[in-house]
């Protein structure tokens, strides 16, 4: 490793003690990376714009640090322990090539100030990915919503049989449920599409840095004006797109258990395709959901880095040491997060319905709320008809379908009017 930007004359760094400074960050930020990069380059411009690089400064750190990213890309340059971290691996690759004008562009910055661009820019491809992931499980649950709507399935309450329901009702809520996670995804970008480069470590900088130029370059939406907010929204912002991210996982958790009953072979309304599940070690005569059971594991990983985001956050305004440590939890909350939901498109287009096991797990006593419903509409008090409907569960099912409890769940979103229009119509604002 070269020498610390930081390191004072005369004194030894210790090597123990750099370890546990420097932690994990020259592997994270391979994460980062290619963001630091482009950032770099924003900030040359700026540089250049107001005098402390030359055109041909500029165009020399330009050229390097595109050359740069092609390496990293390809593996020819390796992010590894030579480096403290990713921002002086940058400085390291321009000074090497370009001497005393590679080490010019360090100024104005801190490494905070990279770091902070840096994980901004990602979050903000990372929301748009969990934005059209949402979007594509909205996609496939609207369209099975609509071809099997009338296909009649068990409605359960506390895990108990408790009415007539429809494959449509299930898939509808799914849709529902993902399209509210992709307007919230792109909410929370919205939130977080604010430049912080410029802020250095939180108070500015004596030099009239052209902070507009670098927003639109980078492609931001606003200047995050306040070197001191920019410091009190990280951690801010991160614990806040894991939340949008958390939204997504928690859908996809009870998914994944709805799926994980109905492939049971008490239940037995679900065939999954082969390739979701694996076989037994020990039992031949086994196939195991582990792709489901996984599902479900996940939104324990988003959940631990929001924890663990949430409890560095005890601080006092001001740049600490300590927020270097939110990089880990967002890319294992991500990384977990997003894989997982990349899996679920195709699994919900093609697992199969038993329609026949559906239908006989259909009892008398679900017609149940159908007869009190409609000896209320006939002027009997409700609680009258509860009770009358009560006593005589196991017959009031004689001469009721499934398909005629369906028919008459009139209210607005239930069986016979699911809206999916309206459904399309906000999956289709989406864009």
């Amino acid at each position: 490793m070269s020498d610390l930007l930081w390191q004072k004359p005369g004194v030894q760094v210790d090597a123990g003690l750099q370890a546990f400074l420097a932690g994990e960050d020259v592997l994270l930020d391979r994460e980062f990376f290619v963001y630091d990069i482009a950032a770099s380059a924003a900030h040359a411009e700026g540089l250049q714009r107001i005098g402390i690089l030359a055109a041909a400064e500029l165009e020399d750190i330009q050229r390097e640090l595109a050359t740069l990213a092609d390496d990293f890309r390809s593996g020819a340059f390796v992010l590894d322990a030579r480096f403290e971290d990713g921002h002086s691996a940058i400085e390291a690759r321009l000074t090497e090539r370009l001497g005393d004008v590679g080490r010019k562009i360090h100024t104005g910055r801190s490494r905070n100030d990279q770091v902070l661009v840096a994980t901004r820019l990602w979050l903000k491809e990372k929301l748009d990915r969990l934005a059209a992931l949402s979007r594509a499980i909205a996609k496939v649950a609207l369209d099975r919503a609509e071809a099997e709507q009338k296909l009649p399935m068990p409605g359960y309450t506390h895990l108990q049989r408790a009415v007539v329901s429809s494959a449509g009702m299930w898939w509808a809520g799914w849709a529902e449920a993902f399209i509210d996670d992709a307007v919230r995804a792109l909410d929370t970008r919205v939130l977080v599409d604010c430049n912080p480069l410029g802020t250095a470590a939180g108070y500015g900088v004596n030099l009239p840095l052209d902070r507009e130029h670098t927003s639109r370059a980078l492609g931001f939406a606003r200047l995050q004006v306040s070197p001191v907010y920019a410091q009190l929204s990280r951690g801010k912002f991160e614990l806040a797109a894991l939340e949008a991210l958390g939204s997504a996982t928690l859908d996809l958790r009870r998914v994944a258990w709805d799926l994980s009953l109905f492939t049971s072979a008490e239940f037995g309304f679900v065939a999954l395709p082969a390739q979701y599940t694996t076989g037994s070690s020990i039992m031949p005569n086994k196939r195991n959901p582990d792709v489901i059971e996984l599902m479900r594991a996940t939104h324990a990983s988003v959940a631990a880095a929001r924890t663990e985001i949430e409890q560095l956050l005890s601080l006092p305004s001001g740049y600490h040491r300590d927020l270097q440590a939110s990089k880990s939890a967002i890319v294992r909350g991500f990384g977990c997060g997003l894989a997982a939901l990349a899996l679920l498109p195709d699994l919900i287009a093609n697992l199969e319905w038993r329609p026949e096991r559906m239908r006989a797990a259909i009892d008398a006593g679900m017609y149940a709320t159908d007869v009190a419903v409609e000896s209320a509409i006939a002027g009997v008090p409700f609680r009258e008809a509860y009770r009358a409907a009560a006593a005589d569960a196991e017959s009031v099912g004689q001469g009721r379908t499934p398909e005629g409890s369906l028919a008459a769940r009139t209210s607005p979103g239930a069986a016979a009017d699911l809206r999916l229009h309206e459904l399309r119509q906000r999956w289709d604002a989406l864009g």
